[in-house]
């Protein structure tokens, strides 16, 4: 296709995506699997687009993974997912290596396939999908915990499951040294990430860029960073891009609004487009010998390797029955799966059972993604461990006021926020900091001690550099807690 062709059907596609993300909100439907109606409307069997490039798929899809899990660890707040942390390691470790296990046991069984290549199929099923988890697990309204620790697995387990799938692949038997690769390429990838992070927050804090916008690009060019350097020290990039994320995400950035809002575009762009592609290159007419296998699959992961590795990760913590059902009903499936399944494929081209792989995958995630994505929000609410109408968490953006040592802090009370009805005077902001314009129906005005802040205001506060932090934190609390936060314990942190 020429030029101009080329850009105007992505365009038209990318259109078609959002409008596309409006309908699955209305009709209940994850918006992944339009993405994929999409790719294969325009693919062979439709309108006759020809893509059937395995290794640019591969390529393309792991790409896309790594700006997913960007937006992911960007938008994930620490305080959210630290009760979590011990529960999200377990699930994206543990539970990943029962699962393995358990999944690549019964396949052998049940499919007569050799045991490498059983095992090799239960790493590429359990896995489970940053996109598919940030997508549909913030719209269900689940219980911060467990919230947390299944957006944290789902950030945390690509690094072991693409180390597993690497490893059974390749030709030829596994070197004496195999088991050690896990954990070096773990280790070393965290300490990536972390430096990375760590890093390049200092860096844009004290760097006075010239515009606004150059902040979220250096931001996103940090985690990406972080992928390649740990790729090239044959450790494991996705560890080290989440991390450097969550580390940047929770840090004092400049416009961390800016920030967050660029990296989410980002994240719908990359997951429209994987998506897009993988329908692209999928072949309809040819899933219908990989459906009686898919539904094998689905039934073991589902029924069996997804609520045992749980039933395991679990058995260090006290994590009540109806937490653990829910815990493994959640556990999503989407590009992730078939971009590893593409990884075998791009090794063996000549392996019929390399490109059955990729069937199978396309076709159980489409099943699952249908049944659970669906269901979830019922699940949730039938367990007990939703909370409808939780109100939003208070957003506060932050820009550098270099010349004057000083910060200006822009803050949105959000619907359901204990902010409302508080007068200025009692947020008690600490010294050097106050309030100095309030924005409300659309006009603004210099607000007094006895203003009081309603749901949907936005209020500027200036602080000095040094009381910066102690400010957010009192915002926070009072959002949180009300005007009697400190009585109550509450601090913001």
């Amino acid at each position: 296709m020429s030029l101009e062709t080329t850009l105007g059907v992505g365009a038209l596609v990318v259109l078609l995506s959002v409008v596309a993300v409006r309908a699955s909100v209305r009709i209940g439907l994850p918006s992944l699997l339009l993405y994929l109606g999409i790719g294969m409307l325009l693919g062979e069997s439709v309108l006759g687009f020809q893509f059937q490039n395995a290794s640019l798929t591969e390529s393309l899809g792991l790409a896309a993974l790594v700006l997913i899990l960007t937006e992911g660890g960007l938008s994930t707040r620490w305080s959210y997912v630290r009760p979590a942390l011990g529960i999200g390691i377990s699930l994206s470790t543990l539970a990943v290596a029962v699962s393995i296990g358990v999944a690549g046991s019964a396949l052998h069984l049940l499919l007569g396939l050799d045991w490498r290549t059983a095992f090799l199929w239960g790493a590429v099923l359990s896995s489970t999908d940053a996109a598919a988890v940030f997508s549909v697990l913030r719209g269900v309204g689940v219980i911060p915990k467990l919230a947390g620790a299944l957006e944290l697995e789902s950030g945390l387990n690509d690094a072991p499951v693409v180390i597993a799938v690497v490893l059974l692949a390749s030709p030829g038997p596994l070197p004496w040294w195999s088991p050690l690769v896990v954990p070096y390429q773990l280790a070393v990838g965290a300490a990536v990430g972390a430096a990375l992070g760590f890093g390049g927050a200092w860096a844009l804090r004290r760097a006075a860029l010239p515009s606004t916008g150059l902040y979220p690009l250096a931001a996103l060019a940090v985690c990406v960073l972080g992928y390649a350097t740990g790729q090239s020290l044959h450790a494991s990039g996705f560890l080290a891009t989440y991390l450097a994320a969550l580390i940047l995400g929770n840090s004092h950035l400049p416009h961390r609004g800016g920030v967050l809002s660029f990296a989410e575009g980002t994240g719908w762009l990359a997951q429209i487009g994987l998506f897009v592609l993988l329908g692209l290159y999928a072949s309809p007419g040819a899933l219908g010998h990989a459906v009686l296998p898919a539904l094998v699959a689905a039934a073991v992961l589902l029924l069996l390797a997804r609520p045992l590795s749980v039933v395991v990760a679990m058995l260090p913590f006290r994590t009540p029955w109806r937490e653990q059902v829910f815990l493994s009903w959640s556990g999503l499936r989407g590009a992730v799966p078939i971009v590893l399944a593409l990884i075998p494929l791009t090794r063996d081209p000549g392996n019929p059972r390399a490109r059955l792989l990729v069937d199978v995958v396309l076709v159980m995630v489409v099943l699952l993604t249908l049944l659970q994505g669906t269901t979830l929000p019922w699940v949730a609410r039938l367990l007990g461990v939703s909370h409808a109408g939780e109100p939003a968490e208070i957003e506060v953006d932050a820009a550098p006021l270099d010349e004057l040592s000083a910060d200006l802090l822009q803050v949105r009370v959000p619907l359901g926020s204990k902010l409302h009805g508080v007068y200025l005077r009692e947020l008690r902001l600490p010294p050097g900091a106050s309030v100095s314009l309030v924005v409300r129906n659309g006009a603004s005005f210099t607000p007094e001690l006895d203003t009081r802040l309603r749901e949907r205001d936005q209020f500027l506060v200036v602080t000095t550099a040094q009381m910066r932090e102690r400010a957010e934190q009192r915002i926070r609390a009072v959002d949180r807690a009300g005007r009697l936060a400190r009585w109550r314990g509450e601090t913001g942190k």
